[in-house]
């Protein structure tokens, strides 16, 4: 394993790390300890656990530690079975020989994968073939009840390639208010344009590919779906997914509509409106021919329970993933394991410190459950697996924390909260930080839609709210400059890297105060009668309000 290099001089000091184990100058309560955690990570991220890809050899260390913390902390095994594990069964998906092409009368486009297009499948099959398939723009492709919206208009899309555009109507407009505003939600993700195409009975999407709204470049898109794709296994994949997801590059779309005598900017215009009407392209069509090789791979999520004393059949959860990218390409040391420390072998040894405080404290009335998720960096498919096969009731799931690439820098002025306005957990988190003298954060301007890029969201989207909140803010420890470096240096230099490696010299006197306050809340609702709730507009209420009648105060 290569260190990072030491900030032991600037940063934590023995002394520090003792504050930290007991509280004292953190404002943490006692019972957390900052050398365990910082042992969890450095063990998780050795370079024997091989950057802990799916389904790989490594996958097996990392249950077997998982396990046993859990079972040490005082928690018994919460997966199907009395098992501490459940079984997460994957599809991979890989295409080959790809061909694309777009038409309009005498005039035909071949387009070259990952360079004009980008276009893959999550549907099972051997081989997937659209010939002239006519393509229909649908603005942004949304069907919101709640919002009064809806792109379709019952119109009959059954065979024909959706041309949609990425984020919601407020990213150009956010004075429209139709969608909260410059934040966006989740009818603005591609997950979501390619499901409800599918509900449509679409035969592909196209979304245009333009770097504002994305929030990444078309280098992005094109490494991304130019790999094999992976979902959860399906009962009924083909009401599920498209047989062609796809993307397409802004200027190509541009050219294609003039061609069709239409103004791409003008109807984008029009699609901010609820008023907006689909429109065809005259005489224009797509097709596109791949094979596709499907295989099955089993990885597990690893789910650990302390049942509740009263009400053990509702349940409060905590998550974090535990997987990471494994072994790649080498970097410039010739460093090829992506030992993922901060993601996430530091959220994992966050949920193994909380379940300690949770094993030596008094049970709860309600039980208390952890899973660390695998499949995060492959698209969320362990919460996904999980979110469509609960081991325990959605409706009775109370709510939950999700933990992801926690502060290993030190103390800072806010707990910023990913999603703000979405629930009442807005309120409860600034209830708690108050004793520490830190204040809510809100992402206001969160036009990336980062509250739909980690393991919390399965659960939201199908009800359950859940908590993505940490550390946000300036430091409130000096040297203030050398914490702000380090911090920016992950960024820039180690996230999703190999650099990515455990340090001795980390403060975790902030990861600290953040797991206090999910402690703290999280009891605070495993010993209550409430539940979190949905604000008004919230997407994730009307599917919660389903099942109202299986929970009680």
């Amino acid at each position: 394993m290569r260190f990072i290099p030491s900030l032991a001089a600037v940063l934590l000091t023995s002394a520090a790390l003792s504050a930290c184990a007991t509280g004292g100058g953190s404002g943490a309560a006692p019972g957390f300890d900052a050398a365990r955690i910082s042992e969890d990570i450095r063990v998780l991220s050795d370079d024997s656990f091989e950057g802990r890809g799916i389904a790989t050899p490594a996958e097996e260390k990392v249950v077997r530690y998982l396990s046993e913390q859990y079972a040490a902390a005082g928690f018994e095994p919460g997966g199907p079975n009395g098992q501490w594990t459940q079984d997460v069964i994957l599809n991979r998906f890989t295409q080959s020989n790809v061909s694309a092409s777009l038409k309009l009368g005498d005039w035909t486009l071949p387009m070259t994968q990952g360079r004009e297009v980008a276009i893959s499948t999550r549907r099972p099959a051997e081989h997937v073939s659209l010939k002239d398939a006519p393509l229909v723009f649908v603005g942004y492709g949304i069907n919101a009840p709640e919002r009064q919206w809806n792109d379709f208009k019952g119109q009959d899309l059954r065979g024909k390639v959706l041309v949609v555009l990425v984020n919601d109507a407020d990213f150009e407009e956010p004075a429209l208010n139709t969608f909260g505003g410059k934040a966006m939600t989740y009818y603005g993700r591609w997950t979501y344009k390619y499901e409800e195409a599918a509900k449509q009975g679409a035969a592909g999407v196209l979304i245009v590919h333009e770097t504002a709204p994305a929030s990444y470049g078309w280098a992005t898109v094109a490494n991304s779906w130019g790999v094999p794709q992976f979902d959860i296994l399906r009962q009924n994949a083909a009401a599920e997914r498209v047989p062609m997801e796809g993307w397409i590059q802004r200027d190509v779309a541009v050219d294609l509509f003039r061609r069709a005598g239409l103004d791409f900017e003008a109807l984008k215009a029009q699609a901010r409106s609820r008023d907006f009407q689909l429109v065809a392209l005259p005489g224009a069509s797509f097709s596109t021919d791949f094979d596709v090789a499907t295989s099955q791979v089993t990885s597990h999520n690893v789910v650990a329970r302390l049942p509740g004393t009263t009400h053990p059949d509702e349940t409060v959860l905590y998550t974090a993933h535990w997987d990471h990218i494994g072994m790649g390409e080498p970097d410039a040391t010739g460093d090829r394991i992506f030992n993922g420390a901060v993601d996430n072998a530091s959220g994992t040894a966050g949920l193994l410190e909380l379940a300690r405080m949770f094993g030596q404290a008094p049970r709860t009335e309600r039980s208390v459950v952890m899973i660390s998720f695998t499949g995060e960096e492959s698209g969320l498919l362990g919460s996904e697996y999980y979110a469509v096969n609960p081991v325990y009731p959605l409706a009775k799931t109370v709510g939950g924390f999700n933990m992801d690439s926690m502060n290993v820098y030190g103390r800072v002025t806010g707990l910023g909260v990913t999603g703000y306005g979405q629930s009442d957990f807005d309120e409860r988190l600034a209830a708690a930080i108050q004793p520490q003298g830190r204040t809510l954060v809100p992402d206001y301007e969160n036009a990336a839609g980062t509250y739909y890029r980690s393991d919390h969201f399965p659960l939201a989207k199908r009800g359950v709210p859940m908590a993505y909140a940490g550390s946000r803010g300036d430091f409130r420890d000096e040297p203030i400059a050398a914490r702000e470096a380090a911090r920016s240096e992950y960024g820039a230099k180690r996230y999703h890297q190999a650099a990515d490696e455990w340090s001795p010299d980390w403060d975790y006197s902030g990861m600290i105060e953040d797991l206090t306050v999910f402690y703290d809340v999280g009891r605070a609702l495993a010993n209550g009668r409430d539940w979190p709730q949905w604000k008004t507009g919230s997407e994730f209420g009307p599917v919660r309000a389903e099942t109202s009648d299986q929970r009680q105060d």
